[in-house]
């Protein structure tokens, strides 16, 4: 199935979820560290930056700032020096996915996951269970083992941020969307951290049909337990946005509700996410801005915000801020794709798109 209207705004929006999920990501990547780079520390260096509002990529350190320093990739990331996305994971298994279903189609098991990543992904370029999963895929062990031995992070957020392209084959089709997310993410977490993978593939899934926000986020939240972490997080953020809470605020009251979890785990980062969506209320621009202000995992929020926001309003209304230092390059650890355009990948995903699986 494909969302009401034509052709050509299928393929716009797909090539916005491509293009939002890559500057989204880009955004964040200079503050990724959520222990370090807090709600407040970001605002402070904005300030200093005289960057507040935020609506173009973070700029580069001002002259006698204080506070942290940037990550070390960070010169090829802030305003003013972006030629091209530079190398990330929220990237790499958004392609890789698209690989995955190009060669397995969309009845793909679990085990052909793993086998792509060990075919396809260097070890060191995979991260907390991702690389716990890769090691014991590598001595030989089979799902759904592969997630739960010796892996401490089996509810972080790494199969959320491997969610997005199910949702851009899948339009519309949010609970198929969040079976196939389901599929790839049990190679390497368990709880909510599987839940998060399911929700975001039927958030971004959604976004094609819906007319706001708020109703993508009802129906993501129809695929996944309703007494689960995750959907009792959301539906907290949810109801304290009706209540016309400010952002900081509400931030900062489910923050302290979900202290103790750490800044990569999958639930405080879909609170920063979901507040960033339903602030942001259909805008791109402040929804990624106010995503990646957020905190937390702030490359891997601003990455996903960035693909819902992108499906939402599509690739034309994205303003050209965002996608202009793209320059349609994506460098990518995945084997055979690094340098390849981002038109190309929104191409070879809308394809997959038409079909039926």
């Amino acid at each position: 199935m494909t969302p009401e209207g034509t052709e050509p705004e299928l393929a716009d929006r797909v090539l916005g979820g491509w293009l939002g999920r890559i500057a989204g990501n880009m955004l964040g990547k200079p503050v990724e560290q959520g222990d370090l780079w807090t709600r407040h520390r970001i605002d402070d260096y904005l300030r200093q930056a005289s960057a507040l509002p935020l609506t173009d990529y973070i700029p580069e350190p001002p002259p006698g700032g204080t506070g942290p320093e940037l990550r070390p990739e960070w010169r090829q990331c802030v305003r003013g020096r972006i030629h091209g996305s530079c190398r990330d994971d929220d990237v790499d298994y958004a392609i890789l996915g698209l690989h995955l279903l190009e060669t397995h189609g969309f009845g793909f098991s679990t085990e052909q996951v793993g086998d792509l990543w060990l075919l396809r992904l260097p070890y060191l370029q995979t991260f907390t269970a991702e690389r716990a999963a890769y090691r014991n895929l590598a001595s030989g062990l089979k799902p759904p083992l592969t997630a739960t031995y010796e892996n401490p992070y089996q509810e972080w957020i790494g199969a959320l941020i491997r969610a997005d392209i199910y949702g851009w084959t899948c339009p519309g089709e949010p609970r198929r969307a969040a079976g196939l997310a389901r599929r790839d993410a049990v190679l390497s977490h368990t709880g909510n951290g599987v839940y998060g993978a399911m929700w975001a593939a039927a958030l971004v899934s959604a976004a094609f049909t819906v007319s706001t926000v708020r109703q993508a986020l009802d129906e993501a939240l129809g695929v996944v337990p309703a007494s689960s972490r995750l959907a009792r997080t959301v539906r907290r953020v949810m109801s304290l946005h009706e209540t016309r809470m400010t952002w900081e605020d509400t931030l900062t009251t489910v923050g302290e509700e979900t202290a103790g979890l750490g800044w990569i785990h999958t639930v405080p980062n879909a609170a920063v996410l979901t507040a960033g969506l339903l602030y942001g209320d259909g805008d791109f621009t402040r929804t990624i801005a106010l995503t990646v202000r957020g905190g937390l995992d702030t490359d891997s929020n601003g990455a996903t915000a960035g693909s819902v926001a992108g499906v939402l309003t599509g690739a034309d209304a994205i303003p050209d801020q965002w996608k202009e230092p793209l320059e349609d390059t994506v460098r990518s650890a995945v084997f055979g794709f690094d340098g390849i355009h981002i038109t190309e990948l929104a191409e070879r995903t809308l394809r997959l798109a038409r079909t039926d699986g």
